[in-house]
């Protein structure tokens, strides 16, 4: 009997490892063929020594707001992001889009939002992937009918400072109404 249940915590702590190790990057790797029709691609990938650099100054400069965000990303691992933007309208192939999003189906994800427009056949999607309580990754995929857009944020994000330095230092205003100090 005790050899089953040793089997049996070994089996735990195994699929515990592995949603630990589960990571929050986006795999871009198959984009190249949005890249060929597009008319413009942008690509931005800040991770590694850039990203270590940029959270070092921000929170040593002489700025409150500055090192706010510069506490606020702290534990990032890295942001990628890819435009893509197109001549014609419906230039690209939805289902590269559509394997994106598939991606982002995947356990430990969780869909915060969905907006669907007519205009401009405008599809917004916004993934979190969490461990525990703690963000642990962020994804959009936005999708019209000119232009793709693609961020996949990895790490730990602070989201109360953001939301406090919304509306300063070229960060978009975010209104979210606050009943007291705790919520």
């Amino acid at each position: 009997m005790k050899i089953h249940i040793r089997y049996i915590l070994l089996a735990i702590l195994v699929s515990a490892i592995g949603a630990s190790a589960q990571s929050a990057r986006i795999n871009f790797g198959n984009l190249e063929g949005l890249a060929k029709k597009a008319s413009e691609v942008v690509e931005v990938n800040v991770d590694g020594k850039i990203l270590t650099l940029a959270k070092r100054v921000l929170v040593k400069v002489n700025d409150k707001d500055a090192q706010k965000i510069g506490e606020a990303i702290k534990g990032l691992e890295g942001v990628y992001v890819r435009v893509f933007n197109f001549e014609n309208e419906n230039e690209y192939n939805a289902a590269e889009i559509d394997a994106i999003r598939s991606q982002l189906s995947a356990p430990g994800w969780e869909k915060l939002a969905k907006v669907r427009s007519k205009k401009n056949d405008q599809k917004i999607d916004v993934f979190m992937m969490f461990r525990g309580q703690d963000i642990s990754g962020l994804a959009l995929v936005l999708s019209e009918k000119k232009q793709i857009a693609l961020i996949n944020v990895i790490g730990p994000i602070d989201l109360d400072t953001l939301i406090e330095l919304s509306g300063k230092m070229n960060i978009p205003k975010i209104d979210i109404d606050k009943d007291d100090e705790n919520n």
